[in-house]
């Protein structure tokens, strides 16, 4: 007998605030009536942290703090043990997305090192020997906007062999001077990152223009921190040999998940940075960086 449970939230695109409320059906499916021994919901946030392996053994201390912050649990039942009739059944549910003691709802977050995380999970006990049916669904939880208005702060920028760092022999560098600018590094989430780029000159050809989003992640306490850099996303914005003196668009606009608001707590940071990446045609890469600050309004 084959019985299929599934979770619906009422909002299509699962996007929740904290003090909102979570609202949706439980859906069981089966031919014939089935007896259970009690539906339970339980609701979830947690931000686990992890350790690059290059940091494992550095800090020992690491292994108390990395253990999971939970930011929401709740649990619910359902149903009480009984019998679902044969046919389609549909539970209605609501949760209110308020977090533990005086922790803060953090917005969801896929990272390498740090992952922020939503889940509902359902659990239906069955009698001795059937087996008990669990459905899981991620949910995501959206910041409050802030209230202040961002300033854009924009940037410009000229790279030039002087200019550069992290360069062993100067003099053996072709001349090249490629100008630009960004239109803000203070950037609202839901909005690109946009700007522009003119190569004023270079000796040797170049191969291609890159823009690199990149997160920072750093995980630590009272003993130490390990910070790790890990590309987002990697656009090419020019390739080949681009005509000097032609202004070229920069436009980037931010991965849903893989990006949040710029996060700083006491036991992990979550920041981001975008690279201006110039390849000459000798393989050289020539790399502006750019620390950005996300966030939401």
């Amino acid at each position: 007998m084959s019985v299929v449970l599934d979770l619906r939230l009422k909002r299509a695109n699962k996007v929740y605030h904290e003090g909102e409320v979570l609202a949706g059906v439980v859906v069981i499916t089966s031919k014939e009536a089935v007896q259970h021994q009690g539906i339970s919901l339980t609701m979830e946030g947690l931000v686990n942290l992890q350790l690059s392996s290059k940091s494992v053994g550095v800090f020992e201390a690491f292994y108390n703090s990395v253990k999971p912050i939970q930011l929401i649990n709740s649990n619910i039942e359902v149903a009480k043990p009984g019998k679902v009739p044969g046919g389609k059944t549909e539970i209605p549910f609501e949760f209110p997305l308020q977090a533990k003691g005086n922790k803060m709802l953090y917005e969801t977050y896929h990272g390498v090192f740090v992952n922020i995380q939503y889940t509902l999970r359902c659990d239906m006990r069955r009698p001795l020997l059937a087996k008990d049916l669990s459905k899981t669904c991620e949910f995501m939880l959206h910041c409050q906007p802030q209230k202040s208005k961002v300033q854009p702060s924009p940037v410009d920028f000229s790279i030039t062999p002087e200019t550069l760092q992290n360069v062993k022999e100067r003099s053996s560098l072709p001349k090249f001077l490629i100008r630009g600018h960004l239109d803000a590094t203070n950037c609202v989430i839901t909005q690109p990152l946009t700007g522009e780029l003119v190569v004023e000159s270079s000796e040797v050809a170049i191969k291609s223009i890159e823009l690199q989003l990149v997160r920072v992640e750093t995980c630590g306490c009272a003993e130490g921190y390990a910070r790790d850099a890990t590309e987002i996303q990697n656009i090419q914005i020019a390739e080949g040999d681009v005509c000097h003196g032609l202004p070229i668009p920069i436009y980037m606009v931010f991965p849903r998940l893989f990006t949040c608001p710029t996060l700083e707590t006491t036991n992990f940071k979550v920041e981001f940075e975008v690279n201006v990446v110039t390849v000459l045609h000798d393989d050289h890469l020539i790399t502006e960086n750019f620390p950005l600050k996300l966030c939401r309004v």
